[in-house]
């Protein structure tokens, strides 16, 4: 397998922490998002995956090369082809919960702070871009505040690490960014120190990938 990502996108941080929980090994190919306007606009990277984002799993099954993208459909692609330890419970209702806290994350929260929509609002729209971003991660992340009390365990459903677990990692990580208070998150930031308990959430972090820049 080849992992095309970006040391601090929170999208393949997931798609990290899924691999290291299975178990699985993988090449990791560094795209840089912010370097010469960015590599993953390029016609090769393109020829990947059209959306010009990271991350994209690329796998081999039966001789073909096959292409993925989108972190949650990987992950859940991972789920059917490597089952343990599983990542949505076996309870229907519990394994709809755990996909809508990872919605809440994936399609509420996470798009509003990546490169391109900072890069409109300030460029194009000629706004505050890091007022924007705070204010829809701030809201977003009490939304999952809220949904998450009603099934938490251990971790953010029940005591065994689901899907929303990988989405909630990286997303905290950039709520305080952002300058998101983590205080006002006390469900969300006891889950998230219980998930970096685990050495697959630690070598998964941005600082530990070969393409991290020092702060």
């Amino acid at each position: 397998m080849k992992l095309y990502n970006y040391w601090r996108s929170s999208a393949s941080w997931r798609v990290r922490i899924a691999l290291n929980l299975k178990g699985i090994a993988y090449e990791y190919v560094a795209v840089n998002l912010v370097a010469d306007g960015g590599q993953q606009k390029s016609d090769a990277y393109r020829a990947l995956n059209p959306m010009a984002q990271v991350p994209t799993l690329v796998v081999e099954e039966n001789g073909v090369a096959r292409t993925l993208t989108q972190s949650v459909a990987i992950v859940e692609y991972l789920e059917e082809r490597y089952p343990s330890p599983a990542l949505l419970p076996r309870d229907p209702y519990l394994r709809a919960r755990t996909r809508a806290l990872v919605e809440v994350v994936n399609a509420g929260i996470q798009p509003l702070q990546n490169l391109e929509p900072q890069r409109y609002v300030r460029e194009e729209l000629k706004g505050d871009a890091a007022a924007f971003t705070k204010h829809f991660i701030g809201r977003g992340m009490l939304a999952l505040e809220a949904l998450a009390a009603e099934t938490a365990g251990a971790y953010l459903v029940g005591d065994e690490v689901t899907l929303a677990d990988l989405c909630l990692v990286p997303q905290m990580f950039a709520a305080r960014r952002f300058g998101v208070d983590p205080a006002t998150l006390p469900t969300l930031a006891r889950v998230e120190a219980a998930c970096n308990a685990l050495a697959a959430f630690q070598s998964a972090r941005p600082e530990h990938q070969p393409d991290a820049v020092p702060a």
